[in-house]
């Protein structure tokens, strides 16, 4: 894909089926190789990030970055630079720390979502080790819209650290406690693959929007968005899938990976169902603590 052609065929595809295939050819324009000034200041000013790849077995992850602002910094004008990287037993951890594919770096994807100003940018490109952290060289650079975006501020102050640091716990279904925190979630981060590279993003509602079906299941409805489709273009042509959930007021994050699948409905409704295979769950796996969100007058309300 190149900056004047940047959706492969399954994006296409679902553009096609969706019928906005000239509407994704306009929007698409906004998408370059290039960091621009304003997004280069907009990232240092962020606390953190999203990243998301694919492990070495392949299953597929979206992790959360944390620093003080400017632990993002653009350091080019096609490379940014993220000082701490991903902690050691993050599910990314190994595959990020060696070169990665042949012709250099880990396929990654990125995102970095600022809930005070219902902002977000996301880049996709390659990751290597550095000796402050990572080096992502940008393939994609776009912004998005404010919409699903829940308003918070950051609150002074971190968490204290906790000595020794909770390990993370992990399991192959969700808890009754960890059930309870995805249901009542009003925002989840989404990693997704295709054959070139990798993309991370959001997905925010009215607390409810994510349904837990069954300890292995998830379902959401996809809301309408830019028309670029990339998420769901990578599911139709490689089902995995990573999310991440974080508690905003205790740092706590849920990493969840498996496959996901799009259903498209007569009333042109859309449908996500995805269906676990590992979880992990990290406490305090941010040190920032956030306000209670103000919600977006953009979410659906949610049915019964």
């Amino acid at each position: 894909m190149t900056p004047h052609a940047p959706y492969h065929h399954g994006s296409r595809a679902v553009q096609d089926l969706v019928g906005v295939r000239e509407l994704a050819d306009h929007v698409g324009r906004s998408i370059g190789q290039g960091i621009r000034p304003v997004a280069a200041a907009f990232l240092e000013l962020q606390p953190m990030l999203v990243i998301g790849g694919a492990d070495h077995e392949g299953a597929v992850w979206a992790s959360l970055l944390t620093g003080a602002p400017g632990f993002v910094r653009a350091t080019g004008p096609h490379q940014i630079s993220v000082a701490g990287g991903v902690g050691k037993s993050d599910p990314l951890a190994e595959a990020l720390s060696g070169d990665g594919a042949p012709g250099g770096g880990t396929p990654v994807g990125t995102i970095a979502l600022d809930p005070r100003t219902r902002r977000r940018m996301r880049l996709n490109g390659r990751a290597r080790p550095t000796p402050r952290g990572l080096a992502i060289e940008a393939d994609q650079v776009f912004s998005n819209c404010p919409k699903y975006l829940q308003k918070r501020e950051l609150l002074p102050g971190t968490h204290a650290p906790r000595t020794p640091a909770p390990a993370p716990t992990t399991g192959t279904a969700l808890t009754p406690d960890q059930r309870a925190f995805i249901a009542a979630a009003d925002t989840f981060f989404l990693a997704t693959v295709h054959a070139h590279g990798a993309d991370a993003s959001h997905r925010g509602g009215n607390p409810g929007f994510v349904r837990v079906t069954s300890p292995t299941e998830l379902t959401w409805r996809d809301y309408p968005g830019n028309a670029m489709f990339l998420t769901l273009g990578n599911l139709a042509t490689d089902p995995r899938a990573g999310l991440l959930f974080l508690d905003w007021t205790t740092g706590t994050t849920l990493q969840l990976t498996g496959t996901a699948r799009t259903t498209h409905a007569p009333d042109g409704t859309r449908t996500l169902t995805f269906t676990l295979t590992r979880t992990v769950q990290t406490p305090t796996a941010s040190p920032w603590q956030w306000s209670p969100p103000d919600f977006s007058p953009a979410n659906p309300p949610q049915e019964d």
